[in-house]
């Protein structure tokens, strides 16, 4: 939605130590830049085991700036039905069809392929991650660190107003939704079965990597809309996730390169993003065929018009 290229890198291939953790299955950190050569420039010194981080994978180090250059004639690009149904706003498929014929352009090939369970990754999304951020969140208690109020009659009176006053709005929400599907009764309705269908999420993509090398679609179905246009219509921005959520459910890396604009609103356009997703510690590859696209087109050059 920025214009921008960032990488995602396979969960556990970046440290979560310092970070605020929201969702401890799905945090995972990777660099933004103007370009895929900077984004491997700076995962090259972002990445790597850190014994202070439980989910940190031990691996040998990487350059991933070694494959930039490489040819990408004879690569399978898989392409999921589900990416481009309803939903999708028509000038971000233009745009995305266009970045995917230019890839042709470059000797890579099309593949018609399915992901499934993708319409199911919001609500295991939006049920996992309130329920781990409620557990990680309830430190934020006024006690230790961060805000705490400033008036307040007893302890329990502190919690209240501190995390009243300390937490947005949407924050509150995910608390209270990530509390209740862990409470009594409903940990098995409603937690336990979505990390069932989280698993048959990842097989989906596994199923995928055996037709093709990475998967491309949208990032988004829409343009960015208005600052503040759906701050009451939360089930709208979840809805807006459709596309990204199985990626980070399956722990994999996934990219967003700038390829186009589409009619934002009547002052001007705004940025359309190709999602790129590889398997598994696919990362340099991910960055070459972002990098070859980058090469060929001048899309991450482009400045949204300012309103």
């Amino acid at each position: 939605m920025c214009g921008i290229t960032g990488i995602k890198p396979t969960y556990g291939r970046v440290s979560r130590y310092g970070m605020i953790a929201f969702a401890s299955s799905l945090d995972q950190g990777g660099p933004i830049a103007w370009t895929a050569e900077d984004c491997a420039l700076l995962l090259n010194a972002m990445a790597g085991f850190d014994e202070r981080d439980s989910t940190s994978i031990e691996r040998e180090p990487e350059d991933f700036t070694r494959q930039l250059n490489d040819d990408i004639k004879g690569l399978k690009i898989g392409v999921p039905k589900e990416y481009f149904g309803e939903g999708l706003a028509s000038d971000v498929e233009q745009a995305v069809r266009n970045a995917l014929k230019e890839y042709e352009k470059l000797g890579a090939t099309l593949i018609d392929i399915s992901l499934p369970k993708t319409s199911l990754s919001i609500p295991v999304y939006y049920v996992i991650a309130p329920a781990e951020a409620s557990s990680n969140l309830s430190r934020f208690d006024g006690v230790r660190y961060g805000h705490r109020a400033k008036d307040y009659a007893d302890l329990a009176d502190m919690y209240r107003k501190t995390r009243s006053e300390g937490f947005g709005d949407e924050v509150k929400r995910r608390i209270l939704i990530g509390t209740y599907v862990l409470s009594h009764g409903y940990y098995d309705a409603y937690y336990l079965q979505a990390q069932k269908i989280r698993r048959l999420i990842a097989q989906d993509f596994q199923q995928a990597f055996t037709q093709c090398d990475v998967i491309m679609g949208p990032v988004a179905p829409t343009v960015a809309w208005d600052l503040g246009s759906k701050v009451n219509d939360p089930v709208a921005n979840y809805l807006a996730d459709i596309y990204t959520l199985s990626t980070s459910l399956a722990g994999l890396p996934g990219m967003s390169i700038p390829v186009g604009f589409g009619q934002g609103d009547k002052n001007g356009k705004r940025p359309v993003g190709l999602q790129l997703i590889g398997n598994y510690f696919s990362e340099a590859k991910l960055l070459n065929i972002a990098h070859q696209f980058q090469q060929a087109t001048d899309w991450h050059t482009h400045r949204p018009q300012a309103n």
